[in-house]
């Protein structure tokens, strides 16, 4: 059971930090769709609280900006963001594809992406499709009654189920990526039902088609659910880029995959979904990037 003492919707950084430094056992709330499941017995236990402060209000975690190559949006930014913002879609469309596996409608209307990443859950839906965006965490604490910023890698701002490199009174502003533009991606996510579900498996991809067109400039492989942390499977990545694609190659890269799997139950499913997700996943981005014709076997596919 969740109790607190007071309820805050707080209206500017400043007033967040007050209450942080009055009261430094308080809980930071953005979209609420996780804190009562967080505080029920067998997670958090009963809590209680002396605030909760509600940061929904601050325009500064409200943004989503890009420019050049750049990309960036605030963590107050909604998973319902994902689908319906023209910027995101035209440059991160993997985020829309992670959102439409994202819970129902009304949850998507109110989960942040801020806070499925400070949960850190194994099975955080975002957390793929950001690690193939080479996202980084923007983060704030005052000291001295100085504003200060930080900027961490995703990867290494996961450390484990609900641990993150968060320091004390410290909150994520929001979060910078590479612009993915006309980049073809793909989203895979299984669990006990299509939505509504905490992932099992969960794994995204953004390829970009070399100039000649046959052949790959970049591709990205995100994967989570499998293992305690969310992982970017850069060594795979390396075999795939600047060669011809066969579907040899790709069947041989995705059952490579399977030594990825570290979690702690349902390991053999695991590694064969995971398997297969990873050659469906990049089949698809790559059919998507621009290549021209995309060997597989005896046949020519051509996108």
């Amino acid at each position: 059971m969740l109790t607190y003492d007071r309820y805050v919707v707080a209206s500017s950084l400043a007033e967040v930090f007050d209450i942080l430094d009055a009261h430094p056992a308080s809980r930071i709330l953005a979209g609420a769709t996780d804190i009562l499941p967080w505080a029920r017995y067998g997670r958090a236990g009963d809590v209680h609280l002396a605030s909760v402060i509600d940061i929904s209000k601050i325009p500064e975690f409200k943004y989503i900006r890009q420019s050049g190559d750049d990309l960036s949006f605030g963590a107050m930014t909604t998973i319902a963001d994902f689908q319906n913002n023209a910027i995101l879609r035209e440059h991160a469309p993997v985020l829309a594809q992670c959102a439409v596996w994202f819970a129902d409608d009304q949850i998507r209307e109110q989960a942040t992406v801020g806070g499925n990443v400070v949960n850190a859950s194994p099975a955080g839906d975002s957390q793929p499709a950001l690690l193939a965006l080479n996202a980084s965490v923007k983060l704030i604490r005052r000291e001295n009654g100085n504003i200060l910023e930080r900027s961490i890698p995703l990867g290494e701002f996961i450390h484990g189920p609900g641990k993150t490199a968060m320091l004390h009174k410290e909150l994520v502003l929001g979060f910078e990526c590479d612009s993915m533009r006309a980049c073809g991606s793909a989203y895979e996510k299984v669990g006990h039902r299509r939505s509504l579900v905490i992932s099992t498996v969960c794994l995204a991809v953004i390829a970009k088609a070399a100039s000649d067109k046959h052949s790959l400039a970049d591709i990205r492989i995100g994967i989570g659910a499998v293992g305690p942390v969310p992982k970017r499977l850069v060594d795979l990545e390396k075999a795939l880029i600047g060669k011809e694609i066969t579907s040899e190659l790709v069947h041989q890269i995705a059952e490579q995959a399977s030594e990825f799997v570290n979690s702690r139950s349902r390991h053999e499913y695991r590694r064969e979904v995971l398997v297969n997700f990873v050659e469906r996943g990049i089949i698809s981005a790559i059919n998507q990037s621009g290549i021209t014709v995309v060997r597989f076997g005896e046949e020519q596919i051509y996108v």
